[in-house]
């Protein structure tokens, strides 16, 4: 059988939560008051998404969630505001409840450890999931001679990447596993646990020969890495180098 979608799961999680505060309640087991029941339900939720192994991530959420909601309605907020909250929280995250790939910023030191990997002369350089652009900006400032490639598909830090692009800095809308990533020298990718499988995949079947896959912070289930680099920056950044191989291509 295949895995729950995150967003299926959450939402059984969710209801598995009011279901167990109806079944408190009928037992007569449900303290009085509302912010008990809403604590309960939260407590409930939560342990159902631990159970149906969602990402850990999604646990303060869950827990967070319900008394939220309450505490919303009894500060009579308008439901504009939400509307409004909603629209800005889809347009900078987009598809990450289906892809499960938030928005990381690269830092400038990270963005020089990667550029001094590359060679001098002609190099095409590809950021999957560029978010709003910062490894390509900073990149671009270290490396002025390599024509770099962006791709993104959250409409707000597209929007953002494009304004801050610089002249050799190509940002592109659209679903990174859709493009092609053939013909360049080193692809660069910052993004979560649960895509890496199939993002190595793609690299092994697009990528040329002696090119690099680099991953920051996240491993490749099964796959030792070429070399891994220790940046000195703040949150002691890993970048986990992996050269495509003859064989496999």
């Amino acid at each position: 059988m295949p895995p729950l979608p995150p967003a299926l799961k959450a939402l059984l999680a969710q209801l598995c939560g009011w279901g167990t505060v109806w079944l408190l309640g009928q037992t007569g087991l449900l303290p009085d008051g509302v912010w008990l029941l809403a604590l309960n339900q939260a407590i409930a939720a939560t342990i159902v998404a631990a159970i149906l192994r969602s990402a850990r991530w999604w646990l303060p959420i869950h827990l967070a969630f319900t008394p939220l909601v309450f505490a919303a309605h009894a500060l009579e907020i308008p439901s504009g505001v939400w509307l409004a909250v909603f629209a800005v929280f889809a347009l900078v995250y987009w598809s990450s409840y289906r892809t499960q790939v938030p928005l990381f910023l690269t830092n400038r030191q990270t963005a020089c450890a990667v550029a001094g990997l590359l060679p001098s002369g002609p190099i095409e350089v590809l950021d999957v999931g560029c978010g709003i652009g910062s490894f390509l900006t900073a990149f671009a400032r270290q490396r002025p001679d390599v024509r770099l490639t962006g791709i993104e598909s959250a409409p707000a830090p597209f929007a953002l990447a494009r304004l801050r692009a610089h002249p050799g800095i190509t940002v592109i809308r659209g679903d990174f596993f859709a493009q092609s990533w053939a013909g360049y020298d080193l692809v660069y990718a910052f993004l979560s646990p649960v895509p890496m499988p199939d993002v190595w995949k793609k690299a092994r079947c697009e990528m040329k020969p002696g090119s690099l896959f680099v991953s920051n912070s996240f491993g490749i289930p099964g796959v030792e890495p070429n070399r891994v680099i220790e940046v000195a920056d703040r949150r002691r950044t890993r970048l986990l180098v992996f050269e495509i191989p003859v064989f496999l291509n």
